[in-house]
């Protein structure tokens, strides 16, 4: 009843309005339950396995390859996000047109008064509600607009020791949402989080509330709870260097589980203003500035933006010197490398040699440690910088294994 009322509204034909509400809702529904549920850490990933699962319940049809069978997936994700966005756009659009009510003969009076004043000026659209629902992709930055002005931000400033700051430091480069972050973004978050020490049994966040602050574990394991079935169950064992209470503020939602100390916990929190400015923008700026120069290596001509944005928010970065060693020959390869700008030479050494023969340039845009990855064999050559310094993206070997059939099939073609 709650979907039908919602959609019935809508300026969209009756047989649109059914297939929402028979069709697209109870899909859309139970998986956002699973998500919230779950919490994965790659919410695409688990939608797309949910959708897959779905598949299974209808008639058989002509097999399809993996590839083909995940193509099809994400595009119809793809579809139902692109739908959803389109739905909350309307009911922004009909909240603003509603917006004006009725609040009396005097005041109508008074409005019509006053209309001839401001009918040069542009009206200022009213804000849009709180609960409209808005579709996300990957880590999206802050959206402003006339209703939600961008302020000049002044974070916040908590002194800790060189000790301190070293060891949080060394705890957010682990962590995927703060990874990508520039020295100077992380100096600024490194001095906006503000310790918080928490007893046995303590509630640190509760289900369902608003979140205004996320949290990185530096000693102790608590728990993530969920009401399910009337019951507070553990989901979720917490350890050093964890994230939790992100999704509220990615989400701009509620509290999605209730997280408990069942030992000292000490924790760094960050407030969410900091977060939207620092991270989110950070984040977003630099997937697209890796989208972009993606698009310029040759072996990723053929993938869609989709397909970029995957592998540009798996990737990192790092900083090399003259004559350092990226990788070495014989040793295990866990990370897919391209260069971002500078200039490497590959040298490798035969059986029996006594010396290193130079077999293979880089420069920006050139690509190396596919092999290892692809074939899970030894690094078949070193690789070190030649000039003075270097900046290379990586890949980590899970992300790299957990990229949908695009990038290996590229790559193993390539070779």
């Amino acid at each position: 009843m709650a979907a039908r009322a919602s959609v019935e509204g809508l300026q969209f034909a009756d047989d649109k309005k059914e297939y929402i509400i028979n069709t697209l809702d109870p899909v859309l529904e139970a998986m956002v339950g699973e998500v919230m549920s779950k919490m994965p850490n790659d919410p695409v990933e688990f939608m797309i396995d949910f959708l897959s699962s779905r598949t299974t319940e209808r008639p058989a049809e002509p097999a399809r390859s993996l590839q083909e069978q995940n193509k099809f997936l994400r595009s119809q994700l793809n579809n139902m996000k692109s739908f959803v966005g389109e739905v909350g756009e309307m009911l922004v659009a009909d909240a603003n047109a509603a917006a004006g009510g009725d609040g009396g003969n005097e005041k109508e009076e008074e409005a019509s008064e006053e209309e001839e004043d401001d009918d040069e000026g542009d009206d200022e659209p009213p804000p849009p509600p709180p609960s409209t629902m808005r579709a996300r992709q990957s880590v999206s930055a802050e959206a402003y607009g006339m209703w939600n002005q961008k302020k000049d931000f002044d974070p916040p400033k908590y002194e800790k020791t060189a000790e301190q700051t070293e060891r949080l430091k060394g705890i957010l480069k682990e962590s995927f949402l703060f990874s990508k972050l520039g020295e100077k973004d992380l100096d600024v978050i490194l001095l906006a989080m503000k310790q918080s020490v928490f007893e046995p049994g303590q509630r640190i966040i509760n289900e369902g509330d608003d979140g205004d602050y996320l949290f990185v574990i530096e000693e102790g394991k608590p728990e993530c709870k969920k009401l399910i079935d009337g019951e507070q169950k553990v989901v979720k064992t917490c350890s050093v260097g964890d994230v939790f209470g992100e999704l509220a503020l990615l989400y701009n939602s509620k509290r999605a589980a209730s997280v408990d100390a069942t030992d000292k916990c000490v924790a760094w929190q960050l407030d969410r203003e900091t977060f939207t400015h620092i991270v989110k923008e950070a984040a977003s700026k630099q997937t697209n500035l890796y989208k972009d120069f993606l698009k310029k290596v040759s072996v990723f001509f053929a993938l869609d933006n989709y397909q970029l944005s995957q592998i540009s928010d798996a990737l990192k970065s790092e900083t090399r010197k003259k004559d350092e060693y990226i990788v070495r020959q014989g040793e295990q390869g866990n990370r897919f490398y391209i260069v971002e700008s500078g200039t490497l030479e590959a040298f490798k050494k035969a059986d029996g040699a006594s010396e290193e023969v130079k077999v293979m340039e880089y420069s920006t845009g050139s690509y190396f440690g596919e092999l290892a990855m692809l074939k899970d064999q030894p690094r078949a050559a070193s690789v070190k910088v030649t000039s003075d310094t270097a900046v290379v993206l990586y890949m980590e070997r899970k992300s790299f294994k957990g990229m949908i059939g695009s990038l290996i099939e590229l790559l193993s073609k390539s070779n």
